[in-house]
């Protein structure tokens, strides 16, 4: 018996072991920053929106969900390989599910939900931005803040980028990271608002990765 419940312990430990370290470090969130500014040196990229996506999860005590979210449209510059401003708009509208059939029940009903006021409020804000605040380069790794606005509030966020260059062409890749979505006002199911919900929460944490890709204007 005593084995056995060693056993079953172990198990246990290892499973929440994994899981925190699958996860994505949640990055710095203060508050809003002064976008950065153009300079004459700078090089002026457009964002192809057809090649930019940023890709969710969102995690619930029985499991998770993904999806993704369009780049409507955007701009930036680069002051040689480093990314010196710019911002960029994302259409709400377009949150899609990715993990459950297309067809099915289960995805309009997560679909249309992500999009009522319970969550992202997408009739009254349909779009959500990032502004560049700044470009650094912190152990060998380029870190880029910017201002995140989403429903009526705006946080800046310091992350993890790859800058890529190739012909004209400019991608800004992400790494995959975790931010609060209470700090955006982004409320249902979270116990940060709610004090009564046992384990009918869901997570604050939020997984996100976005790939930027522009042309030289």
């Amino acid at each position: 018996m005593k084995n056995r419940f060693l056993t079953i312990l172990t198990l246990a430990l290892a499973i929440t072991f994994t899981s925190c370290k699958d996860k994505a470090a949640e990055v710095e969130t203060t508050d809003a920053e002064v976008a950065a500014e153009v300079t004459e040196v700078s090089t002026k990229y457009l964002v192809d929106t057809e090649a930019s996506t940023i890709m969710w999860k969102g995690f619930k005590p029985t499991g998770s969900h993904t999806g993704t979210i369009k780049v409507e449209s955007g701009v930036f510059t680069l002051n040689g390989d480093a990314v010196e401003s710019g911002s960029f708009i994302i259409d709400m509208a377009s949150l899609n599910v990715t993990d459950l059939p297309v067809d099915s029940e289960d995805h309009a009903k997560l679909s249309g939900h992500l999009k009522s006021p319970d969550f992202f409020d997408v009739e009254a804000f349909p779009a959500s931005a990032f502004e560049v605040t700044g470009f650094t380069n912190e152990n060998g790794k380029a870190m880029l803040s910017g201002n995140l606005k989403m429903k009526d509030t705006e946080n800046n966020v310091t992350i993890p980028v790859t800058v890529t260059e190739n012909n004209g062409s400019v991608t800004i890749t992400s790494e995959t990271f975790t931010i609060d979505r209470s700090k955006w006002n982004v409320k249902y199911g979270s116990k940060s608002f709610f004090d009564n919900l046992g384990d009918k929460f869901i997570n604050d944490e939020m997984e996100l990765q976005l790939t930027i890709t522009a042309n030289k204007a």
